[in-house]
């Protein structure tokens, strides 16, 4: 684990201050790097930014500072932050490009300082002094167009491949693309309590406080929490209730309106990082978050998961997931991607930096991860999203799917409007739905396939153009039923015009194709609208 002690948020509203007049953040940064440069920083690329940022502005000193990791003449330094309080509260040390590393540096922050120091200008003040950064602080533009900061370690700021090579295992990472997955999953609206479990840098906790009087988070890693204190304070955020233990140990009995957790989900042979291996065997870590949600998720309440799980060999994936949702809640979960084991395991050797260790240990290391799977007869590992919500019914709405495709961003509404839809479809039985009226969801489109000059398309597809994105088949009866709801008639009654229309019988029409609505309403297509007058 990282000995390297953090800052203390004491003084943060003031170094914000200092960031926000400097520009320090998504937008200033993208005018200042240029699109390409900027995105080449989410890669964990630095070289464009380092060409953007030769100048000598409060901005370049920024970013030079905080994000690139290169030490800054301390001149510089004063002119762009309060220095002074910086330096006691720990967010910078003072090194000296010809001076002994004795005075508090970190070897990391001497390292750079005798390495490169003056790529953006002269080494320092008249005595040749540079401060280093002893955190990452990355801006970050909430949903609302807010400026917040995300305070994790040096040179892991952006999670994924090689995101931590080289740090200990009690290493914090900042915002990943897995981050801001979940982040865009969660169901916004206002709750009294929420929780994030494992919170990492904060970024759960720190949009959970948009919309929940009380926030609570908790991790196994000690500076996990420090860190999440500091992006909080930083942020401009309430403060958070912070806690230390493993997934609901620090909260047990208490029940929350809101979870959210981006666990430790990597299913690995042993537990060599924190940050990502959750040291239960299999995929028990994540099962075991998803099982002892129940029990602290109140009445009506949401809970949102990424999660890996295993495919073994003569059991249906989607079965061993069923099997983790608790009684008295309804659940989702989507599947988006699928690895062989293979590629499974170098991924995440090179996330933990071994492809670049010696090439014995390295296949030593492989060896062990397929060891492991062959033991449990896995044969490829699943990512992807688990929603829960406390509902109580007798017949719980469980929908396992796989969707690898493409989908709009955020999707904490289409989320909520999923659940809705599963209780109006528990609640309306066939009969029920030919007397309700619908209305075609917005930008659903349909698209026609067969040979060109065909008289009749072979199929017909409705494709959604936002949400989910999905596309589904339907026949000419369905498509037609779709095309001419705006919630005027009830479905009964256009299926009676239908069936004169195409010469069938209105009884057999109505008798067949109740299930094929049910699908329509389920999947997003089709809305439940009140009758018109009623």
């Amino acid at each position: 684990m990282s000995t390297t002690s953090l800052p203390a948020p004491d003084h943060s509203p003031r170094l914000r201050d200092a960031l926000l007049a400097a520009d320090f953040t998504v937008d200033g940064l993208l005018d200042l790097l240029g699109a390409p440069a900027y995105a080449a920083l989410a890669r964990s690329e630095t070289v464009p930014a380092l060409r953007a940022t030769r100048g000598d502005t409060p901005l370049e000193t920024l970013v030079r500072l905080f994000l690139l990791q290169r030490p800054v003449p301390a001149v510089r330094a004063r002119a762009a932050l309060p220095l002074s309080q910086c330096l006691a509260d720990g967010w910078v040390v003072e090194v000296g490009a010809t001076r002994a590393a004795t005075e508090g540096g970190t070897e990391a922050a001497v390292a750079a300082a005798t390495e490169g120091a003056t790529e953006g200008g002269t080494a320092g003040g008249e005595d040749g002094t540079l401060v280093s950064a002893t955190v990452d602080v990355r801006p970050y533009g909430g949903p609302e167009g807010e400026d917040w900061f995300i305070v994790s370690d040096l040179g892991c700021a952006v999670g994924g491949a090689s995101g931590a090579i080289g740090h200990g295992e009690g290493v914090v990472l900042g915002v990943g693309g897995a981050s801001t997955t979940l982040a865009g999953l969660t169901v916004r609206t206002p709750v009294a309590s929420a929780l994030d479990v494992g919170t990492g840098s904060g970024i759960q906790a720190l949009h959970a406080a948009r919309h929940a009087t009380r926030v609570t988070a908790t991790d196994l890693n000690p500076r996990a929490l420090e860190c999440a204190r500091l992006t909080l304070a930083l942020s401009g955020a309430p403060a958070a209730e912070l806690r230390e233990g493993s997934l609901f140990e620090p909260v047990d009995g208490e029940t929350y309106d809101l979870i959210v957790s981006n666990p430790p989900f990597v299913i690995s042979p042993g537990a060599r990082l924190t940050y990502r291996d959750g040291g239960m065997g299999g995929d028990d870590l994540c099962r075991t978050l998803v099982q002892e949600t129940g029990d602290r998720l109140a009445d009506g309440g949401y809970a949102h998961f990424l999660a890996n799980w295993q495919h073994v060999e003569g059991e249906e994936w989607q079965d061993r997931l069923r099997s983790w949702v608790p009684r008295g809640c309804d659940a989702w979960i989507v599947q988006r991607e699928v690895q062989d084991v293979t590629q499974y395991a170098e991924l995440w050797l090179r996330d933990s930096g071994d492809h670049q260790a010696d090439p014995a240990a390295y296949a030593a290391r492989y060896e062990a991860w397929l060891d492991e799977f062959e033991a449990r007869k896995t044969k490829a590992v699943g990512f992807g999203w688990i929603t829960l919500r406390k509902s109580g019914s007798e017949r719980p709405s469980v929908v396992v799917e796989e969707w690898p495709h493409p989908v709009e961003q955020p999707l904490g509404e289409t989320v909520r409007a999923h659940f809705e839809r599963q209780d109006y479809l528990r609640a309306h039985d066939d009969a029920a739905l030919l007397t309700a009226h619908f209305t075609l969801a917005p930008e659903v489109v349909q698209e026609q396939v067969g040979l060109p000059g065909a008289e009749d398309p072979e199929h017909v597809v409705l494709r959604q153009n936002r949400g989910m994105r999905r596309a589904t088949k339907v026949d000419t009866v369905a498509a037609g039923f779709a095309g001419v709801c705006d919630g005027s008639l009830s479905a009964g009654r256009i299926l009676d015009a239908i069936a004169q229309l195409v010469g069938e019988d209105p009884v057999q029409l109505r008798d067949r194709t109740p299930q094929a609505i049910r699908v329509l309403v389920e999947e997003g297509f089709l809305l439940p609208v009140a009758a018109p007058g009623a």
